[in-house]
């Protein structure tokens, strides 16, 4: 995991990033002289807001960051006054679950407010937080934001210049099969389920089950991937639980050996995320228990409830997923790989114009959208070629299909290295060889199929280029190209399209 490759060591800055501002959120806090719990209200308010708010460009993320506080003073406020009343408190806490997902369809902003708000409630349900306690939460949560901004925004801005990821969707559908629509229904029946039973474990840590069952449901799309990523968690929880037991309990809520493990868990967090959901959630147990024994409330039984929680969540989660508006696993991959198959397609004619003498301004951003999308296939193939998978035939094929979407990429990026040259001329044998890797993609995505796109352009005519002339690597681009035409043959059979375009792919 600590050794897997970092390009552009984006991961390692991430989480530097994180311990500085998260760091300097709870040193400002505690320097303003506000009590522990605010203290802790403060370091979760600057971790969030380094760890969810993912817009495209520094100015939308800062934009982002400056309306966490709309979207969480109010639920923190609703949260606090209603927390002497249970019965009032579990049905608020339903709906802001359930606007919390829906906010998803807004993209990246609303999913981070959304995020937001929903936290600012778990955190008044772990701090058993009254309407006295508000100011200092109000102002330890404005101190961390600004913190967070404050070293995201000045101090460590990587992101300023940097290309951002282009965004990929699949076409959405209407009324209740719109994936945030769905999701919030099944969101609000785990979290309901999660609260029932949480409740009936323990009257007073029942909320660790609805935070389990809602942070399931972030970036799924299929049930195969909400029960996959159940396990994890309940399987990092696990493991974070006896590594608690080995170091958490000892300290005793020390203050400064907790301090120095909390920075730990947190740039593991930072760093394991985008790689392993099991051992983000590691991580983020270890780091619980280190906080609860800052509060003094640490035990053995403390742990174990929390494995009996995080597991009713994911119970909830899955029977939610598997009754409400069911999204097969089939379905997900399926509509993922079409996308990324378009990407190719789009690759490859937008070479065939810059190879008739056109710009090719686009080259470089449709190798980045693949990439993007590629990323969307592996994560919806997981529960596929999970090791616990009871499918080996499904599991080869996925992989299989996998292997071969990886040799289109690697592909596209050397072609896209040899036809970026401003000065490339025609060269007719480039210009069929991108028309036939057009056609290939066409046999396995026919024009009009869901997630298709439009049909695929037609490649330049041969007298299009001003300037007439062999490509200089002409040699080079034909062989990236043959290998291309080559990988998109071979997934017709794991694929199941015919050879000719009239089938739909079958499952992976």
């Amino acid at each position: 995991m600590f050794i897997a490759p970092d390009p552009g060591r984006v991961r390692l800055r991430s989480a530097s990033r994180a311990v500085l501002g998260i760091g300097g959120a709870v040193g400002a806090v505690a320097a303003a002289g506000l009590p522990l719990p605010a203290v802790v209200t403060g370091g979760l308010a600057a971790l969030l807001a380094l760890f969810v708010v993912a817009d495209p460009g520094p100015a939308r993320q800062a934009a982002t960051t400056a309306l966490m506080p709309v979207a969480g003073f109010p639920v923190l406020a609703l949260a606090a006054w209603l927390h002497p009343h249970p019965g009032a408190r579990d049905a608020a806490f339903l709906a802001v679950v359930f606007a919390g997902v829906y906010a998803r369809r807004w993209g990246p902003r609303g999913h981070a407010l959304g995020v937001f708000a929903f936290m600012m409630f778990f955190i008044a349900q772990f701090l058993r937080a009254g309407p006295g306690l508000l100011p200092e939460l109000y102002g330890a949560v404005g101190l961390g934001l600004a913190c967070a901004a404050l070293v995201r925004f000045g101090l460590w801005c990587y992101e300023r210049g940097a290309a951002p990821a282009p965004a990929v969707a699949l076409p959405q559908p209407g009324g209740l099969r719109r994936p945030t629509t769905r999701q919030a229904f099944q969101a609000v029946l785990a979290a309901g389920i999660a609260v029932a039973v949480g409740q009936a474990l323990s009257e007073d840590r029942w909320y660790w089950a609805v935070g389990t069952a809602w942070w399931i449901f972030v970036n799924t799309t299929s049930r195969g991937e909400t029960l996959v990523r159940g396990f994890r968690r309940v399987l990092g929880t696990v493991t974070g639980i006896v590594a608690g037991l080995a170091v958490a309990l000892p300290l005793h809520g020390a203050p400064a050996p907790t301090a120095g493990l909390v920075a730990v868990c947190v740039f593991g967090i930072f760093y394991t995320a985008p790689l392993s959901y099991s051992w983000m959630m590691f991580f983020v147990t270890v780091m619980a228990g280190l906080l609860y024994g800052l509060l003094g409330i640490l035990h053995p039984g403390l742990l174990a409830l929390r494995l009996g929680e995080t597991a009713v969540g994911a119970l909830g989660a899955a029977v939610a997923v598997l009754v409400v508006l069911p999204v097969t696993t089939h379905a997900a991959t399926d509509a993922w790989i079409r996308r990324a198959l378009q990407a190719v397609r789009d690759f490859t004619g937008e070479a065939a114009r810059h190879l008739a003498g056109g710009p090719g301004d686009e080259l470089a951003r449709h190798v980045a959208e693949l990439d993007v999308l590629l990323e969307r296939v592996r994560a919806a193939v997981a529960p596929l070629v999970h090791p616990l998978s009871p499918m080996p035939h499904r599991k080869a094929r996925a992989r299989a299909v996998l292997a071969l979407l990886d040799e289109c990429a690697r592909q596209v990026r050397g072609l896209a290295e040899v036809v970026a040259d401003p000065y490339a001329c025609h060269d007719e044998r480039l210009t069929a060889a991108c028309r036939r890797v057009e056609i290939a993609v066409q046999r396995l995505v026919p024009p009009g199929t869901a997630g298709s796109g439009a049909p695929a352009p037609a490649a330049p005519a041969a007298g299009a280029a001003g300037a007439a002339g062999p490509h200089p690597h002409a040699d080079r681009a034909l062989e990236h190209l043959r290998s291309l035409e080559t990988a998109l043959t071979g997934l017709a059979a794991p694929l199941g399209a015919s050879p000719r375009p009239a089938r739909t792919a079958a499952p992976v």
